[in-house]
């Protein structure tokens, strides 16, 4: 095991170090992304629908396989961040949110609705000075 560190030094290195950033990055990221979700986004059966669906077709596909492709990224460093430093459980949050799936808006409706989830998230966005969200 000592020499897989020792010969490996310059990756682990990279991964603490994307692992930071990562952390970093979902701090800031993460009042303001919570202040931009609709007061009523979540009172209807059906998501709402995305605002680049007007768009021109070849730019709303290159935004979806962007935003899939950076989920997709999230989630994959949020599972190594489970072995690594870092907040795991909170990237592969945020690598899900981003990612389109079957369920995916009546799995986002459930975390919400948990009263703690759903607490944590008002007092974000109070922070910012926006009205609480509705469930």
């Amino acid at each position: 095991m000592l020499d897989w560190l020792s010969e490996n030094q310059t990756l682990l290195t990279w991964l603490s170090v994307i692992s930071l950033v990562t952390f970093v990055a979902s701090l800031l990221a993460l009042p303001w992304l919570v202040s931009l979700i609709p007061t009523d986004y979540f009172n209807h059966q059906h998501r709402h629908p995305a605002p680049f669906k007007k768009h021109h077709p070849v730019i709303r596909v290159l935004l979806l396989v962007g935003k899939n492709l950076l989920g997709l990224v999230l989630l994959c460093g949020g599972i190594l961040m489970i072995f690594l430093p870092g907040q795991g459980l909170l990237t592969i949050i945020m690598g899900m949110l981003l990612m389109d799936y079957p369920g995916k808006y009546n799995l986002e409706r459930r975390i919400v609705g948990h009263p703690t989830v759903l607490k944590s998230l008002n007092w974000l966005r109070n922070k910012r000075d926006q009205p609480p969200i509705e469930i």
